[in-house]
């Protein structure tokens, strides 16, 4: 939203908070005013639900332990206003009017500028030039990301585009749907209304007002939501094979390291609504129980599965509804021996830092609707807020949700862990004396479990707001329990020097690395070369002697490199004998994206052990 605060409280928040998803600052140096700041205008007024947002011009950005930031004033702030305002009449598809205002803080005149977001009917703004999608841009946390084609439909649903669920398979016929599922759907209507009006009409009829099919010149036509509801698994593996669940039962906390190593999988097939059931089962089963004792005389034990039943199906209903079908990946559930997680294939549509509000972005809406009717699903945004409240009440940390762009992946995770328990307590202890709030001690205990945290890992954790989030996290950096790493939206902490000094190190810390872990894309230490299978080892030493390598080739010796094994950033950048920061930015970001790669930590991007593998070698199990 745009903020009410004065700018010199605005620059007193940034260093309380960095920036945030509706606050930016920009040093503008000399009298040019880049491009950068159009992008950022362009993604406040297209991000939905975000009420826009302001802009700090004239402020800059020193990074220590903390970063600081100080009002060091523009050049010219009269013609600098008018230019953006010229620019922003013309540059873009429609005219875009923001209110600019300058501001004196410390003796240095700065440029307030306010953005406010557009109606829906007036999206998406982009730049004329460069036209859809690359011209147009999303606020996604603090940073201004180019648009997809998936954003685009997004920002046109109600008008005349075509979400993917509605488009027509050509190759499927009515007897690719299976009438024991339909028969499902039914029961599943009667239990949600006994009086719903289409349990009345024939199949053929209901399943055309559900937009299960279509009727074209007199042939019916099934949907990609008739096939996905109600196709027969057989009919699925045909023309959808991607449309799976996999559960795979990993031992250990981290995916196996070795691909000889033992792992258990399970493939799950068929249409959405019985399927939900079968994996839900397959979840429940598997699960770690608890018992109670019932009350009354009779004192039965009744054993009930860690996690609440609950928050399995509102993740397993919101994989299979909001997943991107488009994306030729199945959904993976990996269950670890301290927690689960369920990945499905496309990010979210709703900006991560706005989980928990209210409203929901719906990628199909046809098959959300039908989940709806039968009461399977929420359409108002609620599920995740529902996890967060079951999970809480259960005693156990707020589950983790991580969209990640690039990788086209959605992530949740569940730890069986229940928080501040006896034993808890007693690890604790070693921190007696340092005035720990509650939520600081939850943080220490998912460091120990997990290896790292960020801040919105410690508002899922907490329900803490971003400030409080931001200060508690300072505070346990002051006090040398945990140790700053990356900057800007990579900013994460690990263990810290007293952390580790006052931790018995046994094998439920041995996530946590005593050593910094380099996650600025600095220069990596030289690898050794000698370690390296002897066909790989011949093709690595003749890349590295070339003066200039086709990208196609350096993409394929690195492939083969994580095919051989996970390797961290620094390992593959001393292989190529390339700088760290060039190898990430030109190959391995498009690599993840593309689906060759993947992260030997998936649930945390930006783990402090994070390695890169291939997607055949994850699948392998080599993770």
């Amino acid at each position: 939203m745009i903020r009410k605060e004065s700018a010199k409280d605005l620059i007193k928040l940034l260093n309380e908070t960095d920036e945030q998803e509706d606050l930016e600052a920009k040093e503008i140096s000399g009298a040019n005013l880049g491009k950068s700041i159009y992008e950022t205008i362009c993604a406040l007024a297209n991000e939905p639900g975000l009420g826009g947002g302001t802009i700090l011009l004239g402020v800059s950005k020193e990074e220590a332990l903390f970063p600081f930031y100080s009002a060091v004033g523009v050049a010219e702030p009269d013609r600098l206003s008018s230019d953006m305002a010229s620019a922003c009449a013309t540059m873009f598809n429609q005219p875009m009017r923001v209110d600019i205002a300058p501001s004196v803080v410390n003796d240095a005149v700065i440029l307030r500028v306010d953005v406010a977001e557009l109606p829906q009917n007036q999206k998406p703004l982009y730049v004329k030039a460069r036209g859809l999608p690359a011209g147009a841009y999303r606020r996604i946390g603090t940073a201004d990301m180019k648009c997809t084609d998936e954003d685009i439909q997004a920002f046109f649903q109600g008008k005349a585009n075509e979400p993917y669920d509605t488009r027509i398979i050509r190759e499927a016929r009515w007897d690719d749907l299976d009438p024991t599922a339909i028969a499902a759907y039914r029961r599943a209507r009667v239990e949600a209304n006994p009086l719903a009006e289409e349990l009345n009409w024939s199949d053929e009829e209901m399943l055309h007002a559900l937009g299960a099919i279509q009727r074209l010149d007199g042939k019916t036509q099934i949907t990609a939501t008739g096939l996905l509801t109600f196709g027969k698994s057989a009919s699925l593996r045909r023309l959808m094979p991607a449309q799976r669940v996999d559960y795979i039962r990993v031992p250990g906390k981290a995916w196996v390291s070795n691909p000889e190593d033992h792992f258990e999988a399970l493939d799950l097939r068929g249409p959405i609504v019985t399927m939900i059931g079968r994996v839900i089962a397959a979840i429940t089963d598997d699960l770690p129980k608890t018992f109670v004792i019932e009350d009354g005389l009779s004192g039965q034990r009744t054993e009930t599965p860690v996690l609440p039943v609950r928050v399995i199906r509102e993740a397993v209903v919101n994989a299979l509804m909001h997943r991107s079908y488009e994306v030729f990946q199945p959904v993976q559930i990996v269950r670890y021996s301290n927690r689960i997680e369920i990945k499905n294939p496309g990010y979210s549509l709703k900006s991560q830092d706005r989980f928990s509000e209210p409203g929901s972005a719906i990628r199909n809406p046809t098959i959300a609707e039908i989940l709806h009717e039968t009461r399977f699903a929420e359409t108002k945004g609620s599920g995740i807020r529902v996890m967060q409240e079951k999970m809480k009440q259960s005693g156990l940390a707020a589950p983790a949700f991580e969209s990640d762009r690039e990788a086209q992946q959605f992530t949740a995770t569940f730890l069986f862990h229940h928080f501040l328990d006896e034993s808890d307590w007693n690890w604790l202890a070693q921190f007696s004396g340092l005035q720990l709030t509650e939520d600081q001690m939850k943080a220490l205990i998912f460091v120990r479990e997990i290896g790292a945290i960020d801040n919105l890992s410690y508002r899922n954790l907490t329900q803490a707001e971003t400030l409080t989030a931001s200060k508690s996290l300072k505070a346990l950096v002051q006090a040398d329990l945990l140790q700053v790493r990356g900057s800007g939206t990579k900013t994460h902490y690990v263990a810290g020097a007293k952390f580790l000094a006052l931790t018995n190190m046994d094998g439920s810390a041995a996530s946590i690395h005593a050593k910094p872990v380099n996650m600025d894309g600095e220069d990596g230490d030289a690898s050794s070369i000698a370690s390296i299978p002897t066909p790989l080892r011949y093709t690595v030493k003749s890349l590295q002697i070339k003066k200039r390598a086709q990208p196609e080739e350096v993409r394929a010796v690195i492939l083969r490199l994580c095919d051989w094994k996970p390797l961290s950033l620094q390992e593959i950048a001393g292989f190529l004998g390339k700088k760290a920061t060039y190898v990430s930015q030109r190959f391995l970001a498009g690599m993840v994206a593309d689906g060759e790669l993947c992260y030997l930590y998936p649930e945390m991007p930006q783990h402090p052990g994070q390695k890169y593998q291939s997607d055949r070698l994850g699948k392998r199990g080599g993770k």
